[in-house]
């Protein structure tokens, strides 16, 4: 057999092992929701945000007088999708909650929703899901772009290459997510999630930058977007599925901290006993105390920064955010 026969039959194995993913929205296949679709019952309800820079590569750049993402405010990714977004930076993250925990019903369970302008800039982020608001557990997501060259700042991304990453689809669009694809842990209860985590993925293909996929691949997109902003632009997270809430489901729910910020002291609005943990950014436990009746909590002893407060009460727990001045 001559070489040239070697090398076409080698393209044709290739293209054969190829997966082929849903293509872009209002494509036959595509599984992208509608931002008025009656599937979504409700949309996040709260979120905190850590920004990243506007080029991971260069942390000196600057737009708009920072070296970090500044488009947009973090309540830009409550609600419905209206296309107002937040920008999360390179490797920036976000943390919603919602009024009711998601469910792992049938089909998909959410979607998220960001604001490309076509159907190939896509910037893209990794999907976590959490029942504690401390443990997230990754989509196993995949990318078939090729790596041998670098997507440029405004280059394209064909969708039918992406799976369970968000930023598939256009503005207006959702990337629906189906719980059931996330592997299984003792530490997540699929039929309440409570928290989803979004990570922007940083799409160099530079090693020393790469985000990889869940097969080892690093994952190529638009890089850099040196802009106030950069990376992934978040729109909002819609619920499909949503778990049930009995009276003590919700009384969890409904737990208020304040006043927040706080400078050395806050309180619980509840009458109830309630077992309180507060972890620093980094997840790490920095104090444990129980309250009851409105008890001052005393947070002198820690830094100025963002917290976390997790409050078990009957069984149940939920998260808060907290600004310590």
């Amino acid at each position: 057999m001559k070489p040239f026969q070697f090398i076409l039959i080698g393209l044709i194995s290739a293209s054969t092992l190829a997966q082929s993913y849903p293509p872009a929205a209002g494509q036959e296949g595509s599984t992208a929701i509608s931002q008025d679709s009656e599937l979504f019952v409700a949309w996040a309800a709260g979120v905190a945000i850590s920004r990243g820079y506007i080029n991971i590569s260069d942390p000196e750049a600057q737009d708009q007088g920072s070296n970090y993402a500044s488009f947009g405010t973090e309540n830009d990714a409550l609600g419905i999708a209206d296309g107002t977004v937040v920008s999360l930076g390179d490797r920036g993250t976000a943390i919603l909650n919602f009024t009711k925990p998601i469910t792992n019903g049938p089909g998909f369970d959410f979607a998220v929703f960001e604001n490309s302008f076509s159907d190939t800039f896509l910037e893209l982020a990794f999907v976590e899901v959490s029942s504690d608001g401390i443990n997230f557990f990754r989509f196993p997501a995949h990318s078939e772009t090729q790596t041998e060259t670098q997507v440029g700042g405004f280059g394209s991304v064909d969708p039918t290459y992406i799976n369970n990453l968000a930023g598939k689809y256009r503005a207006s669009f959702g990337t629906p997510f189906d719980l059931q694809e996330v592997e299984d842990n003792p530490l997540l209860d699929k039929n309440s999630i409570t928290h989803v985590k979004l990570i922007d993925v940083v799409g160099s293909i530079d090693p020393e930058f790469a985000s990889y996929d869940s097969f080892g691949n690093a994952i190529n997109d638009p890089f850099p977007t040196p802009f106030w902003s950069s990376g992934f632009d978040l729109d909002a997270v819609g619920v499909i599925n949503e778990a049930s809430m009995n009276t003590e489901d919700l009384f969890v729910q409904n737990l208020k901290i304040y006043p927040n910020p706080a400078d050395n002291f806050f309180y619980i609005s509840t009458n109830e006993k309630v077992q309180i943990e507060i972890f620093n950014a980094a997840g790490q436990i920095v104090l444990q105390t129980q309250s009851q009746n409105n008890d001052k909590i005393n947070v002198s002893g820690l830094q100025k920064g963002i917290y976390f407060i997790k409050i078990n009460c009957k069984g149940k727990s939920t998260l808060h955010r907290l600004l310590k001045q």
